[in-house]
């Protein structure tokens, strides 16, 4: 079965459940790492170095985690969270901790979710944008700076995409392909040539060839369709990618390169996929979370190994989780409480295998724990520049074909 798309973010019906869900059936939700706060789902406060798995469901679709909680949206497009809920980032109308998942109200059109340190945001299956949890500079886009302990709606609109979060902050791209961001703006990270504070939604220049974001603490990584890779925010440690250390306000190019194909971003740390499948990573590398080998930092970007077959990543505060083409899951970095998932604490400043499964599909990292869903059936694919499509946890990528 093939999902192609010349131009996926502006082909109608992109942001919907049914093709993702139908090409894979899932196995199930797993979680390790820190669990102080219930965040694990796992129905107690026990922190594990090893993958446990959330109950015996097998319709978990995909997951995201802000510092200490974690929400889940499954195949039937239901949305579940858990966790700390201080500020009411859970989404369930109260301030009440859980430690195993709880549902947000009763539809079921939720397609994916993003977090911050402490706020949620949410799309539908009909293109709105919904946001709840901490709320104190705006980084909810409610155009306030109240507290929502249930989701809230951004606006009328039903072109928004995707969406990816900050500490403090919020990125989001609509299906026109154009950028936007709210919330704290202290060292840029919003990309709009000022260090203004917006609590509601403001384009970053005209453009409309904008495909993915990702957001570390205080600053900001996108990939554009044509595979160029754009940064702006804090690079204290070089964790922009240009070659300096000075923080900029507005997008800048990351070298000529339009190979780009995805990011993920710690809190001063970076990583990026090429379409040739390689692994680059930069930032700071305290603790090796760069899995170069060492702990020195960089502020350009470096490839990890030599290797062809990497898939996706993740990043925690100061560890990284990947996924390769063959369904492998590996992990590096600080690992404190067992957020490497390796039965052990101890840091690794080069990638390790997780177990010997060759299964995984999707992983997520919180503050220090990880979670990772696992499929009964994986789709390689072959890449080619310039042609974008929705792989089956719904995120735009290189086209490829499943079977």
């Amino acid at each position: 079965m093939s999902f192609r798309y010349a131009s996926s973010i502006n082909k109608p019906g992109l942001n919907t459940l049914a093709s993702p869900a139908a090409i894979v059936t899932y196995q199930g939700l797993w979680t390790w790492g820190r669990n102080a706060d219930g965040e694990l789902g796992l129905g107690n406060i026990t922190n594990y170095s090893s993958p446990k798995q959330v109950g015996a469901l097998t319709t978990w679709l995909r997951t995201a985690c802000g510092v200490y909680y974690t929400t889940a949206v499954k195949t039937d497009g239901t949305l579940w969270t858990w966790g700390q809920n201080t500020n009411g980032q859970l989404g369930l109308g109260n301030r009440t901790y859980y430690s195993s998942p709880k549902q947000v109200g009763a539809l079921t059109t939720w397609l994916r979710t993003a977090c911050g340190d402490n706020h949620t945001t949410a799309i539908k299956t009909d293109g709105t944008l919904w946001t709840w949890g901490r709320n104190n500079v705006g980084q909810l886009g409610l155009g306030n700076i109240t507290y929502y302990s249930s989701p809230k709606q951004v606006g009328a609109l039903t072109t928004w995409l995707s969406t990816a979060c900050g500490r403090f902050y919020t990125t989001a791209i609509k299906t026109d392909g154009t950028l936007w961001t709210w919330g704290t703006n202290s060292f840029g990270e919003l990309g709009l040539g000022n260090r203004t504070i917006y609590s509601s939604p403001k384009q970053v220049g005209a453009l409309t060839t904008w495909l993915s974001t990702a957001c570390g603490r205080f600053y900001t990584t996108a990939i554009k369709t044509d595979g160029t890779l754009w940064t702006w925010g804090t690079n204290s440690f070089g964790e922009l990618g240009l070659g300096n250390i000075t923080n900029y306000s507005s997008p800048k190019q990351v070298g000529a390169l339009t190979t780009w194909l995805r990011t993920a971003c710690g809190i001063f740390h970076t990583t990026a996929i090429k379409t040739d499948g390689t692994l680059w990573t930069w930032g700071a590398n305290n603790v090796g979370q760069l899995g170069l080998g060492n702990r020195t930092y960089y502020s350009s970007p470096k490839q990890v190994g030599a290797l062809t077959t990497w898939l996706s990543t993740a990043c925690g505060r100061y560890n990284t989780t990947a996924i390769k083409t063959d369904g492998t899951l590996w992990t590096w970095g600080f690992n404190i409480v067992g957020q490497l998932g390796l039965g052990n604490i101890t840091y690794y400043s080069s990638p390790k295998q997780v177990g010997a499964l060759t299964t995984w599909s999707s992983t997520a990292c919180g503050g220090y724990h990880t979670t990772a869903i696992s499929a009964t059936t994986t789709y390689p694919y072959t890449q080619y520049a310039g042609i974008w499509n929705i792989n089956s946890q719904g995120n735009a990528k290189a086209a490829g074909t499943w079977p």
